[in-house]
């Protein structure tokens, strides 16, 4: 091979080889760039949830807190009711009758309360014993009321929204023994 065969290349290329150095580091800055950019996007992100989630933490804890504040807004007419009461049986020219009228205003005005806020009665007096929604006090044998039925309600019960609240304190009827069928 001759001198004019030898390729003149190692010029060009080291001037090729130049250029794609300075390509790649163009395009290593350019990706670095966008991989501050992620990460400044993601820390914004981040920041932002912890954000989010501190706003709704205090959001639920207040909430929770003033929760009852529309009841209890309720409640002081109540006991507005029940003040204006006691007050007026304290005066000697008190009459029975208008105290007695009062608390039923006042028992009638609670009620209506209560139904606002989804509390219904649970008032079995003469149903089956439901062990579900009654508490058994006692048991008393009757002639008047079949076995195994409400005979009295010595306390009711209470619903919230379908639930029970509290269970209706009863007394349930059992059968007469025969051996006390003829009494004292």
């Amino acid at each position: 091979m001759s001198q004019n065969d030898v390729p003149n290349e190692p010029v060009p290329e080291a001037a090729d080889t130049s250029d794609r150095i300075t390509a790649l580091e163009q395009a290593l800055a350019d990706a670095e760039a966008r991989a501050e950019q992620s990460r400044e996007a993601q820390l914004r992100a981040a920041a932002e949830l912890d954000n989010t989630r501190r706003r709704l933490e205090r959001e639920a804890q207040n909430t929770a807190r003033f929760a009852a504040e529309s009841l209890l807004r309720d409640l002081l007419s109540v006991v507005d009711s029940l003040e204006l009461g006691l007050k007026a049986a304290t005066r000697p020219e008190a009459q029975i009758q208008a105290l007695t009228d009062g608390m039923a205003l006042t028992h009638k005005q609670f009620g209506s309360l209560l139904e606002k806020q989804g509390v219904t009665v649970v008032d079995p007096g003469g149903q089956p014993f439901d062990p579900e929604a009654h508490q058994a006090m006692s048991m008393i044998e009757s002639a008047d009321v079949a076995p195994n039925h409400v005979l009295s309600v010595m306390q009711k019960g209470y619903l919230l929204h379908g639930r029970l609240l509290r269970p209706a304190m009863v007394v349930v009827a059992k059968a007469p023994t025969n051996g006390d069928a003829g009494g004292d």
